[in-house]
């Protein structure tokens, strides 16, 4: 696979530490890797060679084959998602969103978040395919209660990875005027900044050093339509935000100061599977950790 690598030089500060190549790491400290995609709308196998924006990249089994190899690189790998996994090619019309469910788990992701298009099939379709899903999936503000989701959609999650205790939770867009009423039914909407910073309190309560934020809100508009940089700008324990919904591909995280004047990052990966986004954190503490350098593979 060909690689090709973002990457600013001492560009960025973080909890005291600069943001550099990750080649740069120090051997006495803990390392953390975090992959991550968003939006690949069941594009299962590679664009066709004569495509004219993405000639023969993606596809799910050369993601598997590289991810695998990272893991093989490092033990503290994280595997995430943030939503629209569902729609986008006769895959998910003929198998309802099976086959996706089926590839993440052999791929090891350990959590995802929803996307607007994952509910396609209805929530009842979404259901039926969990069952697939061997990853969990998080939201804090969707309410699934009086639904056939009640109970199978937790808001956060914490994974130990070494010295890493890490916080993840899900936060979604509001799916009235782009999701049919009939296929969201009952699913409440709440309140995603305000969800948001009550969920990561809890994470933080609970001691993660690291708190993940899984979000389809989008990354940025010219409104003021809920995004990433306003969920950043208005959030207190956040420390990543991995976005989707807007197709953003972003060359490198974006820093932005939370309302406590600490500078959080947002990063998203495009859409379509095409990259596969990686954030690398390091920690020599049990209660702190801090970005050590950022990179993408594209998947070609």
């Amino acid at each position: 696979m060909k690689r090709k690598e973002f990457i600013k030089k001492a560009s960025v500060i973080a909890a005291g530490a600069i943001l550099m190549p990750l080649s740069s790491f120090g051997t006495n400290k803990e390392r953390l890797v975090v992959l991550h995609t968003n939006d690949w709308h069941s594009h299962i196998n590679p664009f066709p060679l004569n495509d004219k924006k993405y000639p023969g990249l993606g596809g799910a089994a050369k993601r598997a084959a590289l991810i695998s190899k990272i893991r093989s690189q490092y033990k503290n790998v994280i595997l995430l998602d943030s939503g629209d996994i569902f729609q986008g090619t006769p895959y998910f019309n003929f198998y309802g969103g099976e086959l996706e469910f089926k590839l993440m788990s052999e791929m090891g992701y350990d959590f995802a978040t929803l996307g607007n298009h994952d509910f396609d099939g209805g929530i009842d379709g979404f259901a039926k395919q969990l069952p697939n899903a061997s990853f969990d999936f998080l939201s804090a503000n969707y309410d699934f209660n009086g639904t056939i989701l009640e109970g199978k959609i937790a808001p956060y999650a914490i994974k130990r990875k070494g010295k890493f205790k890490i916080g993840v939770f899900g936060i979604g867009i509001k799916l009235d005027g782009l999701v049919p009423k009939k296929l969201y039914g009952a699913v409440k909407y709440l309140d995603p900044i305000q969800k948001a910073n009550e969920t990561a309190q809890i994470l933080k309560d609970k001691g993660c050093n690291l708190i993940i934020c899984l979000s389809h809100l989008g990354y940025k508009y010219n409104s003021n339509k809920v995004s990433d940089t306003v969920l950043a700008e208005s959030s207190s324990n956040i420390d990543l935000i991995l976005g989707g919904h807007t197709h953003t591909f972003l060359s490198s995280p974006q820093g932005i100061m939370n309302q406590n004047g600490k500078e959080i990052f947002i990063n998203q990966t495009g859409w379509a599977g095409i990259n596969l986004g990686r954030v690398d954190y390091e920690t020599n503490s049990p209660k702190a950790a801090s970005i050590l350098g950022y990179d993408y593979e594209k998947i070609s």
